[in-house]
């Protein structure tokens, strides 16, 4: 049997401001932005050949409100792979992403950790080969 994550939900404030982000911070593709009623959309974004999807889902009560940014309990929850650590690094931090942990060479590659618009916690990580 072959499985693969798909896609995963992320939690966010509104639509319009996440894909901004996504799309021109993080350099990912918006892949879709589809209404589905007056206040319900359906949005996936991917960084470019990636097989796995953000679906952008706006909270929709206060219990969701309040896990935006928090999804994982202040861990890292989410791994962006880079071909390119340092390119991708300069790039984000030119743009105003928040690294909160410097570049480490580690057994796996290099890594380091920002957040996102919400708050949640990346590791970009360029894997050794």
């Amino acid at each position: 049997m072959t499985q693969q994550l798909g896609q995963l939900s992320l939690l966010v404030r509104d639509y319009d401001e996440a894909i901004a982000y996504y799309t021109q911070i993080l350099g990912f593709e918006l892949l879709e932005d589809t209404k589905l009623s007056e206040t319900k959309r359906w949005v996936r974004v991917s960084p470019p050949g990636s097989t796995c999807h953000l679906l952008l889902a706006k909270a929709a009560n206060e219990t969701q409100i309040t896990q935006i940014g928090h999804q994982a309990g202040g861990r890292v929850f989410l791994f962006l792979y880079t071909d390119d650590f340092y390119r991708d690094y300069e790039n984000y931090r030119s743009k105003g992403v928040e690294f909160i942990r410097e570049p480490a060479k580690e057994d796996f590659g290099i890594v380091s950790v920002f957040k996102d618009i919400y708050g949640n916690l990346w590791d970009l990580i360029e894997r050794d080969s």
